[in-house]
């Protein structure tokens, strides 16, 4: 299912960038000549599907994936604008680092740029954690939106697990 998201509503959170900082982990946008290394990463652990959004994402300018990086190793990504504009996702943090503010940290920094890009609300295609979205973001489910966007969608493109969020 499909949710909503009030990005006007959304606010830097300084003891989550705090905590971000603490945990040595860096949130940033992805540059092009990475674009190899995140797939690389991303495919093994959540398929050839969000791989291939993550590429669109990136190949945007500016891109639209941010990298969540400790000790130089990427721990996770988000993007937006990936399979249609508005959207949000897809979205994996490494199963080791969960737990940790990641995710939430990932998904702040991606809405609140589809905020400043001009977007008003946003929607989290195919919502798998929806609780933490709620939690994090305020966001409602969009009822009627199974299988919305994704339907037909090739089997082989659906991802293998899907993130499980802190």
């Amino acid at each position: 299912m499909d949710m909503l998201v009030k990005l006007y509503e959304l606010k830097p959170d300084p003891a989550l960038e705090k905590r971000m900082d603490s945990e040595g982990i860096v949130i940033r946008r992805v540059l092009a000549p990475e674009l190899s290394a995140l797939t690389s990463w991303i495919q093994p652990l959540f398929g050839a599907g969000w791989a291939a959004e993550a590429t669109a994402a990136t190949m945007r300018q500016p891109p639209t994936c941010f990298i969540a990086v400790k000790d130089d190793v990427l721990v996770g990504f988000a993007c937006h604008e990936a399979t249609a504009k508005g959207f949000f996702g897809p979205t994996g943090v490494d199963p080791s680092m969960r737990g940790k503010g990641v995710g939430q940290a990932l998904l702040l920094t991606t809405l609140l740029d589809m905020y400043a890009q001009g977007y008003a609300y946003g929607v989290i295609g195919g919502a798998g954690p929806m609780e933490f979205y709620r939690r994090s973001v305020g966001a409602i489910p969009i009822e009627g939106s199974v299988p919305g966007i994704y339907r037909g969608m090739l089997p082989l493109a659906n991802p293998s697990e899907v993130s499980e969020s802190d």
